[in-house]
């Protein structure tokens, strides 16, 4: 099982921001590659250090995390949560130890950074609403998506500026000594390269906008406003750098019958006096199909029937959520001389007179009962 983030950066869910950013530049500094060389527990733990922090110092994504953990990154099918290389890592220096860091740091023994760092190109965002059906089952997309990509004929050279090192370096004293830092170079962006030639109808950056067919897997159980991620599908980088990600937001789409709570689904069932005095069976939907069921005679209205396993899958995979089928006794507003006569004489029969029992719960009993 995939270690939870907190734990990761030895922290509770009430941290603050500024908390958060410790913890993990406390890690980072700890079990940075460089002042560990060939350590590959060190750079595990650095990584999975960087993934927790990317998470949880992002409002949005830390609020998904705490309502649905891991999976509300993980779909399965090319989504992903963390899976960040050390480009991803390197970029977050800047806003975790100052502005004049940028892509790496030194003076902390054998000195950081110094590497190339690789350009990512810019995600792309699209929003697909699902059906109730779709949602409950799974489903696969295709979406047709613009994304920019190197235009054909672009060809790049080395930047004059940092001779291809993506780096600017600069020596500072401190109250701790000397200590070196490195930032991405302002005239390539970090990537150590420069266009040399392009096609007429490529930007500045050397790409072109293109139509593509993206097949995204969307899993069982996903929520209206969750946001999935396809790792590479956003735009293209100039020269080696690395393509950004496809983020695909959820949309629910109202069902005309059911009602959707959390993993459970709400359906409201009308029956006849007759039906509700006699019993009957009935047709209800459900999201695999009209399934029927069971009236039995002398039911009373706001009574639920719960059929198990007939709701919306977890997400974290815990099973499936039930439908709770809440039976409304229809009482006719309009009745003919006959009818009208009929419940006349039945008004003060023993067998018409309200007489609750103590199974007979109560409205408010009935709601605790529901989400207990």
């Amino acid at each position: 099982m995939k270690e939870d983030y907190y734990d990761i950066l030895k922290i509770d869910k009430s941290a603050t921001a500024s908390e958060i950013k410790k913890a993990y530049r406390k890690k980072a500094i700890k079990y940075h590659p460089d002042k560990n060389p060939d350590d590959k527990v060190a750079e595990e733990k650095f990584k999975k250090a960087a993934e927790a922090y990317e998470v949880l110092s992002n409002p949005e994504k830390k609020a998904r995390y705490d309502q649905f953990g891991h999976q509300a990154f993980q779909g399965g099918g090319g989504f992903n949560g963390g899976g960040m290389n050390m480009d991803d890592i390197f970029s977050q220096f800047g806003d975790i130890f100052g502005g004049g860091f940028g892509g790496g740091f030194s003076g902390f023994g054998g000195g950081f950074g110094g590497q190339q760092r690789r350009v990512k190109g810019s995600n792309l965002r699209i929003r697909i609403t699902l059906t109730l059906e779709e949602i409950a089952n799974g489903v696969e997309k295709k979406l047709k998506v613009k994304r920019k990509v190197q235009a054909s004929g672009t060809t790049y050279k080395t930047c004059s500026s940092c001779n291809g090192s993506g780096q600017v370096m600069r020596v500072t004293n401190t109250i701790l000594g000397r200590m070196q830092t490195s930032s991405p170079c302002p005239t390539c962006g970090g990537a150590g390269e420069m266009i040399d030639k392009k096609p007429a109808d490529a930007d500045a950056q050397g790409l072109v906008l293109q139509d593509e067919t993206v097949s995204v897997k969307i899993p069982a159980g996903v929520v209206d406003g969750m946001q999935l991620k396809v790792a590479g599908k956003g735009n293209e980088a100039p020269g080696n750098g690395i393509s950004g990600d496809l983020l695909v937001a959820i949309q629910e789409e109202e069902h005309a019958t059911l009602k959707r709570e959390g993993d459970n689904l709400h359906y409201d069932l009308y029956v006849s006096l007759p039906d509700a005095v006699l019993g009957n069976s009935q047709e209800i939907d459900t999201v695999t199909g009209k399934v029927r069921i069971k009236i039995e005679p002398g039911v009373q209205s706001g009574k639920i029937l719960r059929l198990r396993g007939k709701g919306i899958p977890s997400i974290n995979g815990y099973g499936k959520g039930d439908l709770l089928v809440h039976i409304n006794v229809w009482t006719p507003k309009t009745l003919n001389k006959e009818q009208k006569d009929f419940f006349e004489r039945m008004r003060n029969d023993e067998h018409f007179m309200p007489k609750p029992e103590s199974s007979d719960k109560s409205f408010f009993e009935k709601v605790k009962d529901m989400f207990s």
